[in-house]
């Protein structure tokens, strides 16, 4: 039975905590605390099962890591991380010598049939005991890992802004059979004034929807006018109208 788990529960068990999401890094390599990692993003084309990943120690003393794949998905706009057996990485557990690399093979146990599946790479550096007085931080990266289905799959988004109460929210309804990133939101009304959406994550996966707050200078636009969204995605530039309703 699967479980899910927040992502305040999936901190490490140290005595501090440094948690790396390279979701917004360009799709090659990370770095932090002497370690690389690339790819930073895990594609998985129709019909691939397998796929690696290598981390490399850049650091002067051996470190250990912990690697394991859980399920990802979206609900109320929330990231929801569960375990699942979809994917094992080998080895989960490795030490690495200074200078040296390892390469960690995935494999996915089933392949997705009419969405795309998605999942995050956890990647936990196990820290030496510290010595007394001192403390030593656990790094974390988080990488995501998108299979795609054996059926063509594309994103279909629609956008509409929610407002009430003085506030105004963006929301986007990913119900296509795959993922989207959405960036560089801004939003423009008919005066020509324009408004930035807050920043996050810029994914927006198969079946989920996204809520971004809007930080409206001036008097908002009201309820049944529209707005014009812009923006950047996988796909291309993104221009339309976004239609404003009152907030539920």
């Amino acid at each position: 039975m699967n479980t899910v788990i927040s992502a305040r529960a999936l901190r490490v068990a140290a005595v501090g905590t440094l948690a790396a999401g390279f979701a917004l890094l360009p799709p090659t390599l990370a770095r932090a605390q002497g370690l690389t990692v690339l790819p930073v993003n895990i594609e998985m084309p129709s019909g691939q099962l397998t796929t690696t990943m290598t981390v490399i120690n850049n650091g002067t003393t051996e470190t250990s890591v912990q690697i394991r794949a859980l399920a990802w998905t979206q609900s109320d706009g929330n990231e929801q991380l569960t375990a699942s057996d979809d994917v094992m990485a080998s080895p989960p557990i490795a030490t690495i010598a200074p200078g040296a690399t390892q390469v960690v093979r995935l494999v996915l146990s089933k392949a997705p049939t009419d969405k795309e599946a998605t999942y995050r790479l956890l990647l936990d550096q196990i820290p030496p005991a510290a010595a007394p007085g001192t403390v030593r931080l656990a790094l974390r990266l988080s990488i995501p890992i998108f299979a795609e289905p054996a059926t063509r799959a594309l994103p279909h988004m629609v956008y509409h802004l929610e407002s009430g109460s003085g506030t105004m929210t963006l929301v986007a309804v990913n119900d296509g059979g795959r993922h989207d990133t959405v960036r560089d939101l801004k939003l423009i009304a008919t005066d020509g004034t324009a408004t930035t959406a807050a920043e996050g994550s810029p994914y927006v996966l198969s079946g989920s929807t996204r809520r971004w707050a809007v930080a409206h200078t001036g008097r908002a636009p009201a309820v049944g006018a529209s707005m014009r969204l812009t923006g950047l995605t996988d796909t291309g530039p993104l221009d339309v109208p976004v239609a404003i309703i009152a907030k539920p």
